[in-house]
């Protein structure tokens, strides 16, 4: 096989896995979302049952801080994904225009070294998740409401996977993704 052709297989295989990985960032964004609907609901019952009945929901406290560490994980892959991420980058826009492919190497090393420290949570998360799932470990007060941990370290273990696969899938495609303001978002 010459270079070429496996320089384009390359290319068709991070094309196909950004695919998978843009699909799942989004439909973990459209779960996060539907959280956050579901937080507003709880709120809102919790509300107009301490205000019209005197009878608060007693979970509302740990609901609110379940969902904001689901909210925030959920969403973390989709926001990687379209460049979302919150970054000084003043310095690259500046030298964009002068110097592209300086721009275009360090784009890639800080989405290289953003993928390593993704990749550090996702290891030292791993252990926290086996032993809450083995122990079924839980938050909450007992007898008025419990939650497992579980979940919520398999979700922030999930999203710290699939943000490692972007952004190295970011270092290894072909073309140096564009990151203006008015680009939103790559294909």
């Amino acid at each position: 096989m010459d270079g070429g052709t496996e320089e384009n297989a390359l290319d068709l295989t991070v094309r196909g896995v950004s695919t998978l990985t843009r699909r799942a960032a989004a439909l973990a964004n459209v779960v996060g979302t539907l959280v956050v609907l579901l937080l507003v609901a709880v709120v809102n019952f919790d509300v107009v049952a301490r205000g019209l009945f005197n009878a608060p929901f007693h979970g509302a406290v740990e609901v609110v801080q379940f969902s904001m560490v689901l909210i925030v994980f959920l969403q973390l892959p989709d926001v990687v994904q379209v460049n979302r991420l919150t970054r000084s980058d003043g310095f690259l826009v500046v030298i964009g225009n002068r110097r592209p492919e300086i721009t275009r190497f360090l784009r890639r090393a800080i989405d290289l070294v953003s993928g390593v420290f993704m990749l550090l949570i996702a290891v030292a998360i791993w252990p926290e998740f086996t032993e809450m799932w083995d122990s079924q470990d839980y938050f909450g007060v007992p007898g008025v409401f419990t939650a497992p941990w579980w979940p919520i370290k398999l979700t922030i273990f999930l999203s710290a996977c699939l943000c490692t696969l972007i952004f190295f899938l970011k270092v290894l495609s072909p073309a140096a993704p564009s990151r203006s303001r008015a680009a939103g978002h790559e294909d």
